[in-house]
């Protein structure tokens, strides 16, 4: 199953100790809100991800009324993009 997700980044961060970028949805998007992935590194070589979801309903469409299930489905997947950031 495909599910049509557009999305715009918003903010891209490139500095020495820190890069990553941030996206909002568009419209047609199954959420509406932004989601930011940053990773840092401390002055001792420690990488630390930060990933960052603020998330609202839709405001239409079939998606809205299935937004609980939506919030699970992004916990989930959260949990993969931290381990997969950890190594």
């Amino acid at each position: 199953m495909a599910v049509h997700e557009p999305v715009l980044v918003v903010a891209v961060v490139d500095t020495p100790d820190r890069c990553g970028f941030a996206y909002g949805t568009l419209p047609g998007h199954p959420v509406s809100g932004e989601e930011a992935f940053v990773v840092s590194r401390s002055p001792d070589g420690r990488v630390t991800p930060t990933l960052r979801s603020l998330t609202s309903r839709a405001p239409g469409g079939v998606w809205r009324y299935l937004f609980p299930l939506l919030l699970v489905a992004q916990r989930v997947y959260r949990g993969r993009y931290r381990r997969a950031l950890r190594g």
